[in-house]
């Protein structure tokens, strides 16, 4: 099976913070040059920033401009089941390639409530569902053994695993080993060449957002058969992740070094980082050291 790579898009603001519809077409079509997928309002896309009616336009506009070019995810996931379900249908009726839902965050779920949470939303759409596990910001873990029993469910397809923790994700990869169909799509951008060689369907990394090329050279050299290839590119993603991640809260910090590449992504909606000159100029030394910035910006 050929592996894929998506990127969690960024979503792009003007200076009055709303939406620049058109900036973030743009960043689209660059991820889909490079050869890579779209997931759409997720943690990078600045999801719990967005309104209801947004997220609906926002993929609209995104599913538009991929015109059948690659594959498109999008998140609907919200703390309350009735809010994500109005979303899923929303999303199920534009037609994507499958809806993330992210666990219900501030809302403390047993493992039986995120059981029927997940399954209600599955039921609802014709569209196959993909479990979203990130506890660091949701609280709420998707143990290994309730993401085999929703793996019995006959929409949903697989999960997104942003935990980081690599025994997690060498769980969810066993359950997708013995569910066929079931498929397991990596978030930690350092385990992407990892995922790939043991079992995993893809990848789905806010990095790329900052450096598209190398996370498609990852994929691309895996697919093709040239591990050497696709561990120089992943020895480059590990290296780039560990520098600018230790200047702050990582999609914050991707969205600012985008920004950096390219002023029209605008920052995001606050409260989220606030910009300050000493940390533009770590970050754009960071830029620098990778060859990401162009002679003007450099």
């Amino acid at each position: 099976m050929t592996k894929k790579a998506f990127v969690a898009i960024v979503t792009c603001f003007n200076d009055d913070e709303t939406i620049n519809y058109e900036a973030t077409r743009a960043q689209v079509r660059r991820q889909v040059v490079a050869g890579n997928n779209i997931m759409c309002a997720g943690t990078n896309g600045d999801f719990t920033a967005l309104t209801h009616s947004e997220k609906i336009r926002l993929l609209e506009e995104v599913v538009d401009e991929v015109g059948g070019k690659a594959d498109v995810i999008v998140n609907a996931g919200m703390p309350a089941t009735f809010e994500t379900l109005q979303l899923a249908r929303e999303f199920d009726r534009i037609g994507v390639k499958g809806i993330a839902v992210i666990t219900p965050f501030f809302i403390a779920c047993t493992q039986d409530g995120l059981v029927r949470h997940f399954s209600t939303v599955a039921d609802a759409v014709n569209t196959p569902v993909y479990l979203y596990d990130i506890p660091a910001r949701t609280q709420n873990h998707i143990e290994p053994e309730t993401a085999r029993k929703l793996a019995s469910h006959g929409n949903i397809a697989g999960i997104k695993d942003s935990g980081g923790a690599q025994e997690t994700l060498e769980a969810y990869l066993q359950v997708s080993k013995d569910v066929e169909g079931f498929e397991v799509y990596s978030g930690p951008d350092h385990l992407v060449l990892w995922a790939l060689q043991n079992g995993a369907a893809g990848c789905i990394s806010g990095l790329g957002n900052a450096m598209p090329d190398v996370l498609a050279g990852i994929v691309k050299g895996f697919n093709s058969g040239d591990i050497e290839e696709a561990e120089r590119h992943q020895s480059v993603y590990t290296a780039f992740r560990t520098d600018l991640y230790a200047h702050g809260f990582p999609p914050a910090m991707v969205k600012r070094a985008l920004y950096l590449q390219d002023a029209s992504v605008g920052a995001s909606r606050q409260p989220a980082l606030m910009p300050n000159a000493e940390q533009d100029a770590k970050i754009r030394d960071i830029l620098q050291k990778y060859n990401l910035l162009s002679g003007a910006d450099a």
